[in-house]
C-alpha cells in the first residue's frame, strides 16, 4: 500500500522572461510554502533573495487570505501572517508600511498582517490544499479567508482615495478635531 503524500502545500511563481532579466535565472521560485517547519513567503521576483522569509509555526497565530478591489479594477489578492507578539516582522516590501497606508490598502485587515503579506501575483492559492496543510502541521493556527473587500471613495486615507477631508472626500473638518 502506498503511503499518501504529506500535505505539504507549495506554489511556485509562473516563469516569465522578466525573471531571466532580474538576475534570478530560470529556476522555479517558491511563492508560498506550508510544511512541517512553518511557512515560507517568497519574495517578489525582482528581490526574491532579499525578501524571502521562513516563519516557524510556533510564531504564527493566523494565515490570512484577502483581496481588495477598487471600482473598475481587478481584485488585488494577498496572503499574510499574523505573528505572535514579540516576533519580528518577515522581511518584505511592506514590512515598513505606515498604519495609514495599510488602512488605505486594506481597511478590514489588521495592521501587523498587512506588514507581513505578499501579493498573490503569478501564482494562485488552492484553498483546500492550504487548509489541509495548516490543519496537518499547525492545528493551533487559524486560517482566515476574507471575501473581496471593495474600497470605495470615502474609505482609506491616501490622496485620490477620498479619505482626506476636503471637497468630495466624504470627510469633514470635524473628523479630525479632538
Amino acid at each position: 500500500m502506498a503511503v499518501p503524500h504529506p500535505p505539504v502545500y507549495q506554489e511556485y511563481y509562473t516563469r516569465t522572461p522578466f525573471q531571466l532579466f532580474s538576475g534570478v535565472g530560470w529556476k522555479r521560485l517558491v511563492a508560498f510554502r506550508a510544511d512541517e517547519s512553518g511557512v515560507t513567503l517568497g519574495g517578489p521576483v525582482t528581490r526574491y533573495r532579499r525578501f524571502t522569509g521562513v516563519v516557524p509555526w510556533r510564531d504564527i497565530e493566523a494565515v490570512v487570505v484577502w483581496a481588495t478591489k477598487k471600482d473598475m479594477e481587478r481584485p488585488i489578492r494577498r496572503i499574510g501572517l499574523k505573528l505572535r507578539p514579540g516576533v519580528p516582522d518577515v522581511p518584505g516590501p511592506d514590512a515598513k508600511i505606515s498604519p495609514q497606508a495599510a488602512a488605505s490598502a486594506a481597511p478590514h485587515i489588521e495592521y501587523p498582517v498587512v506588514r507581513n503579506n505578499r501579493v498573490i501575483v503569478f501564482w494562485k492559492v488552492d484553498h483546500a490544499r492550504l487548509s489541509a496543510a495548516v490543519r496537518a502541521f499547525a492545528p493551533h493556527v487559524q486560517l482566515r479567508v476574507h471575501p473581496v473587500h471593495r474600497v470605495r471613495p470615502g474609505q482609506g486615507g491616501g490622496p485620490g482615495y477620498g479619505g482626506s477631508p476636503g471637497y468630495g472626500s466624504g470627510g469633514s473638518i470635524f473628523d479630525i478635531m479632538p
